[in-house]
């Protein structure tokens, strides 16, 4: 990660060899406290273990802005965070414990819809119209590409719809998953296919 990202416990606390990993974790949380206070915190992030591989979490004060999965390099998602948002960036995973919690449940199968504050600021004009659509595609349904461009008021936009779709940085609280080819097919999908089926078929089985 390069200097965009203002990480302390990034840089500082990993270099402080002669401290155990409970002194480094205390010392972390003052640092995250301190970062609070001083107004100096805007994004926080975190990662969690999931049946689809790790995910990195990222939230402004507005709400949960990024999901990402581990083929998208979380490295290289904190220092577009950096670059797009802000660069006062800091693991914080206390910020994120209600949507960890909410991911979980979907992946127990006991929570079909997410109770989340969302930051749409990462996708602007019809992807953002199109990503704010997603979320009213019910549990365990698909629609096509050219299904959500009608729905969402532009007929031939079945391009951009795809676009809209790969490019969604809120994959699974968001859910472009359930946007498919109209032959049946899956199409494209940022967390790659077999995530995809994985968490079609999680919604199939629960459904």
């Amino acid at each position: 990660m390069n200097n965009h990202v203002s990480d302390p416990d990034f840089s500082a606390l990993h270099s402080l060899t002669s401290i155990g990993p409970e002194a480094l974790e205390r010392l972390h949380r003052k640092l995250e406290a301190s970062a609070r206070r001083d107004g100096l915190l805007d994004i926080a992030y975190r990662t969690i273990d999931t049946p689809v591989g790790p995910l990195l979490l990222a939230a402004t004060e507005k709400g949960l802005v990024r999901v990402a999965y581990e083929r998208e390099d979380h490295e290289k998602v904190l220092e577009l965070l950096a670059a797009k948002v802000s660069p006062r960036i800091l693991r914080s995973p206390d910020r994120l414990d209600k949507a960890a919690f909410e991911i979980d449940q979907y992946f127990s199968g006991s929570r079909r819809d997410f109770d989340l504050a969302l930051d749409y600021s990462l996708s602007h004009g019809f992807r953002q119209a199109v990503q704010r659509y997603l979320p009213q595609i019910a549990y365990g349904h698909t629609q096509s590409y050219s299904e959500v461009a009608r729905i969402v008021g532009n007929p031939s936009a079945v391009r951009a719809v795809g676009t809209a779709c790969a490019t969604n940085p809120l994959p699974i609280v968001v859910p472009c998953h359930r946007v498919i080819r109209t032959d049946g097919t899956l199409g494209g999908y940022a967390g790659g296919l077999d995530a995809k089926t994985l968490l079609l078929k999680l919604e199939s089985a629960t459904s």
